[in-house]
């Protein structure tokens, strides 16, 4: 599990879907990306957060668009008006990451599109055990590209990294916030697909996607923790959190029955 790393070299358009600003820009090798960039709001966090998202939904089995490491250099952007853009670009100079960009996908609405109960239920496990807060019905971060389901955008995961705190207790958050999943009312089937999540990924597969982190995305000034450090917290979080799946997952069926599901 390797990531490919390309240089930006055009400026398509800003995407203001989001409040993190991402955009679409075209790399050195042709193709077009979704760029969340190191400048914007949460910085460098949500970058670790869609990179060990993203790795994790794909090591799942889940449909991911290719993630990949994007430089950006001093002269990427300089003709953009927009000066907003224009510090956002120069905020980000340095490794950021990107998707591959699927054209002409449709977003997946699950009061229109038919979602069968074991994915919505292997789609739930997924987001509360990365703590995801993002894929509710105003934002269902879904595309339906080529007649199937894709999963985008995983930089809302990993909420506890915004505080750094209770780092003991963080893993075994029953995560309340599951009650406004899209997915949640056609997700019957929580406890199977706990079971079948729990024997698809590994401590060494989380372990491994967890070296991937770049060193640049872990250095903050001020900060006593090494790079070494911090990958240490994420890769304990990750494996207690999949040991102990149990706790979110009855916090999922509980809040079926509070909806009378």
């Amino acid at each position: 599990m390797e990531l490919r790393s390309q240089i930006l070299t055009r400026y398509i358009l800003p995407l203001r879907e989001g409040g993190s600003l991402p955009g679409l820009a075209e790399a050195d090798d042709g193709f077009r990306y979704v760029v969340k960039f190191r400048g914007a709001g949460h910085g460098t966090k949500a970058l670790i957060a869609e990179l060990i998202g993203g790795l994790v939904a794909k090591s799942l089995g889940f449909r991911v668009p290719e993630l990949v490491f994007l430089d950006i250099d001093s002269r990427f952007g300089i003709t953009e008006p927009d000066e907003e853009i224009q510090d956002l670009l120069r905020g980000s100079e340095g490794l950021n990451i990107g998707l591959h960009f699927l054209d002409r996908a449709m977003t997946m609405d699950p009061s229109v599109n038919s979602v069968d109960p074991l994915m919505a239920s292997k789609i739930v496990w997924l987001d509360a055990f990365l703590t995801n807060v993002d894929r509710t019905r105003l934002n269902t971060n879904m595309l339906i590209w080529n007649n199937e389901l894709w999963l985008i955008d995983h930089g809302a995961s990993l909420y506890f990294h915004h505080s750094w705190r209770n780092l003991e207790k963080a893993p075994l958050d029953p995560f309340t916030f599951i009650k406004n999943h899209a997915l949640l009312p056609y997700a019957s089937r929580l406890a199977e697909a706990d079971k079948l999540m729990r024997q698809a990924i590994t401590p060494r597969t989380l372990s491994h996607i967890v070296d991937l982190i770049p060193d640049s995305w872990l250095i903050a000034e001020g900060d006593a923790q090494t790079p070494a450090e911090k990958r240490d917290v994420y890769r304990d979080f990750l494996i207690r959190r999949l040991a102990n799946s149990s706790i979110f997952v009855n916090q999922a069926i509980d809040e079926r029955q509070r909806l009378n599901l």
